[in-house]
């Protein structure tokens, strides 16, 4: 005789976790001090959906972690990226995926430019309150980029300058239609998508879908990179991008 099946009990549902619950962000240690790995590991084990799954105390180590265990996040001392360009490169060799948060003892401008131009995710202090690094992973983690309204500026004007130097080139830049270019338009006079929407008659949710597209049309993933953008290729004016800023150190 076939018995009918039972449902499970809350302990057997525990043994079986559902397959498509969300998979926690599995992080990646490196610091030449213990003391740091340890602090943050306990920092990362109270809070749920973070993982830390290896530690490092080189970037030889580290390089060995990310062959051996996959990660979407390093949190990096540092004091181990003795060339930024030459440490992100083979990061991006062995993980092409992975993002990198820097932390340094002191934020100073050319070293906070020269990090998000290779390709950093964030850049933060050591002493950074544990409420904040858990912010920082988290929106990194969903594809933004975490910098303050200080080093925003920085970037920024470096990208004029660099923008000064070499005129853009306009046969490369991707055909945007004339809704996706009032929507750039309306987000570089500083516009939530609430407000777009509300401006272009259409819900909170079409707009980002409209951004989404904007995004990958033009090779960025949030609205700092789509303000450099604008300025590399002259999309909005000098005093336009300081909406898009806004939006983006919010």
């Amino acid at each position: 005789m076939i018995k009918a099946a039972m449902p499970e009990s809350a302990a057997e549902q525990k043994k079986h976790p559902v397959l498509l619950e969300k998979q926690p962000v599995r992080i990646i240690l490196a610091d030449s001090q213990a003391i740091y790995r340890v602090g943050m590991r306990k920092v990362f084990a109270l809070e749920g959906g973070m993982s830390v799954v290896g530690q490092a105390d080189s970037l030889e180590t580290l390089h060995t972690a990310l062959r051996g265990q996959p990660a979407d996040i390093v949190v990096i001392e540092a004091g181990l990226m003795v060339s930024p360009a030459a440490t992100m490169q083979e990061l991006a060799r062995l993980s092409p995926e992975i993002k990198v948060i820097v932390q340094v003892v002191e934020i100073d401008e050319a070293g906070t430019v020269e990090l998000y131009r290779r390709g950093v995710r964030g850049v933060i202090p050591r002493s950074i309150a544990p409420d904040l690094l858990l912010k920082c992973v988290r929106k990194i983690a969903a594809g933004e980029t975490w910098i303050d309204n200080r080093s925003v500026s920085w970037v920024i004007e470096a990208y004029r300058s660099h923008g000064a130097e070499a005129p853009a080139d306009t046969k490369a830049r991707p055909r945007l239609s004339p809704k996706e270019l009032v929507i750039i338009s309306c987000i570089s006079r500083g516009m939530r998508n609430r407000e777009i929407a509300d401006q272009v008659g259409t819900t909170e949710q079409v707009i980002k879908n409209y951004l989404r597209k904007i995004y990958d049309k033009l090779g960025v993933s949030d609205r700092l990179e789509l303000a450099l953008y604008c300025i590399q290729h002259n999309l909005v004016s000098k005093e336009e991008v300081e909406g898009v800023v806004k939006l983006a150190s919010a």
